[in-house]
């Protein structure tokens, strides 16, 4: 059994999904972020950082925090969505959503969605760079199905939920042909559909 800490957040739904993908039974233990829950000394045991989502293996009694770490572990544990031939390549764009897509959409989040006309240069600066996340990795979709290769892998599933933020951007994702064809495709998936409305039984991926 694996156990989830975590809330409805990208970095969260990535793990929902990813469990829902192999198979595996899981337990959903909310942190609740707005009441500090992350900061209590039980959760900062297994989570250094007080950063949700992370994970506890009961069968072998192992815990995993860090997002990328916890999909690779359940990718190899499970051995599914990270081939070994391509290992390489979904490494770069695994470890790319994690230090690069990921902050700069949540710090655009936060000028834009959270504190709009509180800082014009923040807005700005997280716009344009979101914006140009968007046209990068419509510019790899456009030669490549998927973001490591012709094969969905857990670089996809890091991916997915923050792009499903794409209301909150204001950018446009119908702009960007490839990047909207990978979106669609994705949210089509039974187990995504699953994993994405893991804490809210009737949230599903925004429509394009």
């Amino acid at each position: 059994m694996i156990e989830l800490f975590t809330a409805n957040t990208p970095n969260g739904k990535k793990i929902s999904i990813m469990l829902e993908e192999i198979g595996f039974d899981y337990k959903v233990t909310k942190i609740d972020l707005d009441k500090g829950d992350q900061f209590k000394s039980n959760f900062k045991k297994i989570s250094p950082f007080s950063k949700i989502p992370v994970i506890i293996d009961h069968k072998n009694k192992q815990n995993v925090f860090e997002s990328g770490a916890i999909l690779i572990y359940l990718a190899e544990k499970s051995g599914k969505f990270y081939d070994s031939k391509d290992r390489l390549e979904i490494n770069q764009w695994l470890m790319a959503q994690m230090g690069y897509i990921g902050p700069m959409l949540g710090q655009h989040h936060q000028f834009h969605h959270y504190n709009p006309g509180k800082s014009k240069f923040g807005e700005d600066r997280y716009f344009k760079i979101s914006k140009r996340i968007y046209q990068e990795l419509d510019q790899r979709l456009a030669i490549k199905k998927f973001l490591s290769g012709n094969n969905y892998t857990i670089s996809d599933i890091a991916t997915f939920p923050w792009i499903a933020r794409h209301e909150w951007h204001d950018i446009g994702l119908s702009k960007f042909k490839n990047l909207t064809r990978w979106y669609k495709e994705i949210s089509k998936r039974d187990a995504v559909i699953k994993g994405f409305s893991f804490m809210n039984k009737d949230e599903l991926p925004p429509k394009v």
